[in-house]
């Protein structure tokens, strides 16, 4: 890197190797000062070393030079001298121009050169070469060449430009001025692509600005000057899109200027919103979105109307005609209706949007429809006063389509209006933004309409006619069209129709008893029953007003009552459902702020990641840069022992030498031997070339003294094989004669056996085709017998398979009557069994009733005392006299009446109880057998262990109780 004391030198070296041929060394030299961190002061020098600089970037076509370059000279300059930076970039533009320019003018003069008669005389053979080769045309071949890469270059330049100009509020008129001759370049060599390409790099330079808005030198959008560039530059970005007919993009920069404005909320001068609604009307004229079209008409008229002082009469009429047929043009039916509802929201988005663009502000809780729609226009073009400026003809079709109801001379009254109104359009002369209008664009819609006003207007009148009485009713059409408009017509439900071709007749009046005329009838009859029965049964006599109010006080009171409650609650609710939302709110905000700690946590660990990442390659380079310089050492050491390198060491700075300088180095001398050896080499060609030239000015004469001899004997073995092919063709001739002579003789027997050939074969020709012709009428006759036998067995396989299905039907019929009827009938059963099932479920549940109140009695019957035996004392006295001391001492004894059981009195164990044999066995407990079986356990314990007074006096008390 080269450096200079003074600007001026850096300069002065420039032009010096610019003379001597070396423009990239000098732009290089130039580079490297602007470049340089020492001269960030601007002065008047620097200005002349960038247009230098700027020259020889757009001779060599270096296009990132320039970028770099412009970007540093920006940042010289732009807080001290900003139309400096204007003045580079304008110069650097012009030389970018007018080298493409010069590039086609040259293309452009070789094509034209190369248009002569004779094309072979004047093209080279390379030439040639290349168009067989290649294929291409000389024009095509010269625009690859020579044109194509200045066109590139001066695209780059553009779009270097916009780059280095963007978002810069000292340079928003530079940018805007190279917007502008871009767009220009692009209309003028359509360059669609490119354009494309430059609409969504301004796009994204928008973008940014809203982005990042807060930093410095960011133009101000709120601002009217800032704010009217760049509705300027998208104005233009329009014209240019509609003139190329991209209309997708034109769609897009109208969205551009939309959002500009929606963004500063300011409204732009008429003249430019003048140019945004003919634009608009154009894209949807070509989309064909007639409603839209018509309401964009419709502003444009009312800005002309109101802004536009020198409007003359006749361009506001051509203006209102436009506005009311584009109007007009709009399909009398909703497309939309009987759509999906998520059809139905995408359409109402649509329609909020388009009324946006347009202008119009919607209400979005009412349906968009049911503003913009051609109702709706129409109303409007009445009540602004649209009809009265129109022509006399549009307002007659216009009473004719919308107001008169003619529907067998409808069309014939239209047809002569729509011929005068197609003659109709021109330029205006007070409107530079709509240059021209022609009304031949609504003839088709309007023809459509027509068509559609006919077919409603007979469907009223008419309930069925003949197609051939249709088609005269519409002169300009053809069916086949009119079938095709009918069809969407009977889509959406705008008339109900149907077409018979086979009967050659079209029916009206098929509607569904939800359409709107059934519905007018039903009123109809409705109001006039509800009449004749007021007639019939004439109401009693009204009571007084007050008496009416009184009455229905009460009513009135206790509704407004609930109504208060009602409202009262929903305040609470709403209260509520206010403080449920402020929680959620602050727990939102909570997790929120939770989430973003946390993302600052992890942010930091990965910035100390990343640190001591850095800090890992940063050593493991130190590592590396350690090895290198050991290893160039090394390599230096052994460099040096070599034979060759005596007295050839080089300068070096220390232990600093690596090992790229040692490769360059030994790169270098190799270099500087190769060369040496190409100096031999040369040496060595020299003189060769004057041995070879020697030789051959030696030989030169011996070779045309050569040549001269054998030409003088090719002359003359020429001479004598001339004179042998003039014998041998004489020879030839004379026996073709004889010949001749010969065969004439036989010439009528030739043609006797030639007819006779020709009639056997003629015979033998008919033969065959009448034998070819029998053999096809066999076949065609057997074909046609196969054809009938494979009818009649279609018909009766089909006749058979009727029947069968018949009989299957049947069959399934009878078998369903049967299961219908088994089901029954096993209903039936069942019903009767659980019927009985009942009835025995009763019956036993008496029979048990019965048993338990019989066993009650008897459980009562056993329970009364049993009678007391006599011999109760002798009992006691066979029992031992210890056993009696101890019975004595542990209870009192018995009293004299009292019963002993004769195991006590005998002193023996106690028998089995034995069962009841009148009454059975009965197994189910009660409190007198537990007690009993509990005495029978004391009395067996009392018998083992001598417990008979205990026992004795459980008994007693057993019988007390009973």
């Amino acid at each position: 890197m080269a450096t200079f004391a003074k600007p001026e030198n850096a300069l002065k070296r420039a032009e010096e190797l610019i003379n001597v041929g070396q423009k990239q060394a000098a732009l290089q030299a130039l580079h490297d000062l602007i470049t340089s961190k020492r001269y960030r002061a601007w002065q008047k020098t620097l200005e002349k070393i960038m247009f230098k600089y700027v020259e020889l970037c757009v001779d060599m076509r270096k296009g990132r030079y320039a970028k770099d370059g412009l970007i540093q000279y920006r940042i010289v300059c732009q807080q001290v001298n900003v139309s400096s930076l204007e003045e580079v970039i304008k110069y650097f533009m012009h030389l970018a121009t007018e080298r493409a320019e010069q590039a086609r003018n040259e293309a452009q003069a070789l094509e034209d050169a190369l248009d002569v008669e004779d094309l072979e005389a004047d093209k080279r053979p390379e030439d040639l070469m290349l168009s067989y080769v290649s294929g291409e045309k000389g024009k095509d071949r010269s625009d690859r060449e020579l044109v194509t890469p200045w066109f590139k270059f001066l695209w780059e330049t553009y779009r270097t430009v916009l780059e280095i100009l963007r978002n810069n509020s000292k340079l928003e008129a530079l940018y805007a001025m190279t917007a502008h001759r871009a767009f220009q370049f692009c209309k003028q060599y359509k360059r669609t692509t490119e354009f494309r390409r430059l609409c969504e790099i301004i796009r994204n330079h928008l973008a940014n600005l809203n982005k990042y808005r807060d930093q410095r030198d960011r133009p101000d959008l709120t601002a009217p000057e800032s704010l009217q560039l760049y509705l300027d530059t998208r104005v233009e970005q329009l014209k240019i899109a509609t003139d190329l007919e991209l209309w997708q993009e034109a769609f897009r920069s109208v969205e551009d200027i939309h959002g500009l404005m929606s963004m500063v909320k300011k409204h732009p001068k008429p003249s430019l919103m003048v140019i945004y609604y003919a634009k608009l009307t154009e894209i949807f004229r070509v989309s064909e979105s007639h409603l839209y079209h018509a309401y964009a008409w419709l502003k444009l008229f009312t800005l002309q109307k109101s802004y536009n002082k020198n409007l003359t009469q006749k361009d506001l009429q051509l203006i209102a005609s436009s506005v009311l047929l584009s109007a007009l043009s709009v399909t009398p039916y909703d497309h939309h209706c009987g759509s999906s509802h998520l059809e139905v929201e995408n359409e109402k988005e649509r329609n909020l949007r388009m009324a946006s663009l347009i202008g119009f502000n919607i209400d979005p809780r009412k349906e968009a429809r049911e503003v913009l729609s051609r109702e709706a226009l129409l109303s409007e073009l009445s009540s602004k006063g649209v009809v009265a400026c129109a022509s006399q003809d549009v307002k007659d079709l216009y009473c004719l389509l919308e107001n008169e109801f003619l529907p067998l001379d409808l069309a014939a009254k239209v047809q002569p209006l729509l011929t005068k109104i197609s003659k109709l359009g021109g330029k205006l002369v007070s409107v530079s933004s709509v240059p021209e209008v022609q009304l031949t664009q609504y003839i088709p819609a309007l023809e459509n309409l027509c068509a559609l006003r006919v077919l409603q207007q007979v469907s009223k009148v008419y309930h069925s006619m003949k197609i051939e009485t249709l088609s005269k009713m519409i002169p300009f059409m053809d069916f086949s069209v009119v079938e095709k408009i009918s069809v969407d017509a009977v889509k959406y439900k705008f008339v109900a129709m149907d077409i018979d071709h086979q009967k050659g007749a079209v029916t009206f009046g098929n509607e569904d008893i939800e359409s709107d005329e059934l519905c007018d009838h039903l009123m109809v009859l409705t109001d006039s029953l509800n009449k004749a029965r007021g007639l019939i049964y004439p109401p009693s006599k009204k009571q007084s007003r007050l008496g009416e109010s009184l009455y229905g006080l009460a009513d009135i009171v206790e509704k407004e009552h609930k109504r208060l409650l009602a409202r009262k609650s929903i305040i609470e609710k709403r209260k509520e459902e206010h403080e449920r939302q402020m929680l959620e709110k602050e727990r939102e905000e909570e997790s929120r702020r939770l989430k973003q700690q946390k993302t600052t946590e992890e942010a930091e660990q990965r910035r100390l990641a990343a640190e001591y990442t850095r800090r890992e390659e940063q050593r493991i380079r130190r590592e590396i840069e350690e090895r290198e310089l050991q290893e160039a050492q090394a390599l230096l050491l052994q460099s040096e022992k070599g034979p060759k390198k005596k007295g050839k060491r080089a300068v070096l700075e220390g232990e600093k030498v690596t090992k790229q300088a040692l490769i360059e180095m030994a790169l270098s001398e190799q270099l500087k031997e190769r060369q040496e050896m190409e100096k031999k080499l040369q040496k060595l060609a020299k003189t060769m070339d004057y041995m070879e030239r020697a030789k051959r000015e030696e030989e030169s004469p011996l070779i045309e003294q050569a040549f001269d001899q054998r030409l003088e004997e090719e002359k003359k073995i020429h001479e004598l094989e001339q004179l042998k092919e003039i014998e041998l063709s004489r020879q030839h001739h004379a026996g073709d004669i004889q010949e001749k002579n010969r065969l004439a003789r036989i010439l009528d027997n030739k043609v006797i056996f030639q007819r006779r050939i020709e009639g056997r074969r003629e015979a033998e020709y008919t033969r065959l085709k009448e034998e070819r012709e029998y053999r096809i009428n066999q076949q065609k006759a057997m074909r046609e017998r196969e054809i009938e036998m494979k009818r009649k067995l279609l018909y009766y396989i089909k006749t058979e398979e009727e029947r069968l299905t018949k009989i299957q039907e049947e069959e399934e019929a009878r078998k369903r009557e049967e299961e219908e009827r088994r089901k029954k009938e096993e209903a039936e059963r069942k019903a009767k069994l659980d019927e009985i099932a009942e009835k025995q479920r009763q019956r036993e549940k008496e029979l048990e009733e019965k048993e338990r109140l019989r066993k009650e009695a008897l459980r009562g019957r056993n329970i009364d005392p049993l009678p007391r035996p006599a011999d109760s004392g002798t009992g006691l006295r066979s029992v031992e006299p210890a056993a009696a001391a101890t019975a004595t001492a542990a209870a009192a004894p018995p009293s004299a009446g009292k019963y002993v059981p004769r195991f006590r009195r005998e002193g023996t164990a106690a028998p089995p109880a034995e069962p009841d044999k009148r009454h059975g066995h009965d197994d189910r407990p009660s409190q007198t057998s537990d007690r009993w079986r509990s005495d029978d356990r004391d009395r067996r314990s009392s018998f083992t262990g001598s417990r008979l007074p205990s026992s004795s006096t459980s008994w007693s008390s057993s019988r007390t109780r009973g």
